[in-house]
């Protein structure tokens, strides 16, 4: 590139401004030739507008990650209350078991469990009613309405208990 000389110059440093200009042998093959940008701002962006933009977006990311955090421990709040309750039922689960347990160790659970089989004591007849026998009449052998002075006059459980309680009425 050929040096232009001063006088044509002039007209184009009023219009842009002065800007240095290298020599062709002083600049040397690396180096780009052309003016010097870095004091102008580029497309208005400005220390300010940067700080501004980078505030802004650390306000956001703080409040969202809070709203996560608020919202994964009311989640976590939900799930305690959840296995609570679920802890309950299954404690009152093991209190039934245990009673349960209690009941078929004793001897007269076992004993009774062995009738059902017809393993009872050797003085115990066992027997078993058909499954579509019909119920026994009011006044077949060994029943309670034949028993040595029973009733024959059937009454509401309610008068009967009264009677137990408070003596006949008559």
């Amino acid at each position: 590139m050929k040096r232009r000389p001063e006088a044509e110059l002039e007209p184009l440093d009023d219009a842009i401004g002065s800007w240095p200009v290298e020599d062709d042998e002083a600049a040397g093959p690396s180096s780009p030739s052309g003016p010097d940008l870095s004091s102008l701002p580029v497309a208005g962006i400005t220390r300010k507008r940067v700080a501004w933009v980078l505030a802004g977006v650390v306000s956001v990311w703080i409040v969202l990650v809070f709203a996560r955090q608020v919202t994964d421990a009311g989640a976590a709040t939900g799930r305690a209350d959840q296995l609570r309750t679920t802890n309950g039922v299954l404690a009152s689960h093991v209190d039934a078991l245990q009673r349960e347990l209690n009941l078929i160790q004793r001897q007269t659970f076992i004993e009774q469990q062995a009738r059902a089989y017809g393993l009872g004591g050797p003085r115990e007849r066992p027997f078993e009613l058909a499954p579509g026998a019909s119920p026994l009449p009011d006044n077949a052998p060994g029943s309670a309405s034949v028993a040595l002075g029973a009733s024959t006059v059937h009454r509401a459980p309610l008068e009967v208990w009264l009677d137990l309680l408070f003596g006949p009425s008559r």
